[in-house]
């Protein structure tokens, strides 16, 4: 299981989970497939662990259903399609796969829609499986009190985490820091500790700072002449004239149609990869048509095994003025069979996808509402958690004040104080006035 770089991959590979764009690199990079005889996880760092299929390695892969769905969904919601378990032949756990972790649309379908069998058939692990020639059982649901059958408790569970470890720790460290120096400052009435403890605060928006800088750095690198996406055919919406497109939809949804993987990014920034081969890559585009009048509603990506992976809604990518090209472009790129299949729901019925397995997935793909938009984009929100907003700025504030003190250290702490402060509450200010005034107004624009 040695540290290695990755060459080129081929099929089945199974891929992430969709995230969001400070996490895009986990997207991007981590994957799980076959080299040879060993079963390669590859993280977000491009670093690989190899696990020997065979004799002395993994002999059997065990498919275990969730328990309880909704105590699984609720407490450990990565599990919520069961997991796959490889084991060696005398029945030691070598490596746990939680399934929603590898499935790419997992964010858009519930769990109480998709069965374990047919999440691990979207995952391109069953398929992996096979390859390698192992052994696939399905247990029966672990008990409320014990775990399935299977022996080893130190085997490697592979979840992929939004955000990395020392930004985590960062923010523990300042907390903790901030802390323990007003103790002691209080206690020991050391003057000297308070700019350790607004230094110590400060690490918590600093490292939100850093990872979102970071994440922009390598988007921008992955879009330079030579980058990921270099060469990639980019499907932009166009949607049909008095849709209420907002600027936010136009200028973040796009599908890119790379050489062997299609990226598809929706409303928020989230973005998901399919490949392009293997029984559980993208194999068909099928345009949903009312059964009334036969006008388009949607268009389907599936795969191999005739499953929807993704849903785009006609009106809003290719209804409008450059609808027809995008739409020729799209088939042009995927070069897969191109099927038209009747719906009976009407083509003025609204939404056109509800209903359907991928409705959510349509909705991520469409213009969202404005209050929806600013929910789901707002980091503090959907990242972090909204009370940090509140609690940092009035921890800082009292230590604020200390900026028109009398002496340097005083003068120092405030200033820490009043930098926590404003790099706390500046990047949510500004994101709200880019949504009030521009990102979530109607943009009318062919």
């Amino acid at each position: 299981m040695a540290d290695r770089m990755s060459g080129p991959l081929s099929e089945p590979v199974a891929r992430p989970r969709c995230m969001r764009a400070h996490a895009a690199q986990v997207v991007r990079q981590a994957r799980i497939y076959a080299d040879g005889r060993n079963l390669v996880v590859r993280g977000r760092r491009m670093r690989e662990r190899r696990y020997p299929v065979g004799a002395a390695g993994i002999r059997r892969a065990v498919l275990i259903p969730p328990g309880d769905r909704w105590e699984t969904v609720s407490r450990r919601s990565w599990e919520r399609w069961g997991t796959l378990v490889l084991r060696t032949e005398s029945g030691e756990d070598v490596l746990t796969l939680p399934l929603a972790e590898w499935l790419p649309e997992a964010g858009v379908v519930g769990a109480a829609e998709m069965k374990p069998a047919q999440c691990l058939r979207r995952t391109g692990l069953g398929e992996l499986v096979t390859r390698l020639g192992l052994r696939l059982e399905e247990s029966s649901p672990p008990s409320a009190t014990g775990r399935a059958e299977g022996s080893g408790s130190r085997a490697d569970r592979v979840i992929l985490a939004d955000l990395p470890r020392w930004h985590l720790w960062s923010r523990v460290l300042g907390v903790f820091g901030w802390f323990l120096a007003l103790v002691v400052a209080f206690a020991a009435k050391a003057s000297w500790v308070l700019p350790i403890a607004a230094g110590c605060l400060l690490l918590v928006p600093a490292s939100d700072a850093i990872l979102r800088t970071r994440a922009w750095w390598s988007n921008r690198r992955d879009l330079r002449p030579g980058g990921r996406f270099a060469e990639s055919v980019v499907i932009t919406p166009s949607p049909q004239a008095g849709s209420w497109a907002t600027r936010r939809f136009l200028r973040t949804a796009s599908l890119q149609v790379l050489c062997d993987e299609v990226v598809l990014t929706n409303t928020v920034g989230a973005e998901r990869w399919l490949g392009r081969n293997g029984a559980h890559g993208v194999a068909r585009l099928v345009r949903l048509v009312a059964g009334n009048s036969g006008q388009p509603l949607g268009v389907e990506l599936r795969d191999g095994n005739g499953d929807t992976r993704a849903l785009l809604p006609w009106r809003y990518w290719f209804a409008g003025p450059q609808g027809a090209q995008r739409w020729s472009d799209l088939v042009k790129a995927l070069t897969v069979p191109v099927t038209d299949e009747q719906v009976g729901r009407a083509a003025q019925e609204e939404p056109s996808w509800r209903g359907h397995l991928y409705a959510a997935d349509a909705r991520s793909m469409s213009p969202l509402k404005v209050k929806d938009a600013r929910r789901e984009t707002s980091w503090n929100r959907s990242v972090i958690g909204g009370g940090e907003l509140m609690l940092i700025p009035f921890f800082s504030a009292w230590l604020a004040i200390l900026l028109f003190g009398d002496n340097a250290l005083a003068r120092v702490t405030g200033a820490l104080a009043w930098l926590t402060i404003a790099a706390e509450l500046a990047p949510a200010f500004a994101a709200s006035l880019r949504s009030r005034f521009s990102y979530d107004k109607a943009d009318e624009s062919p």
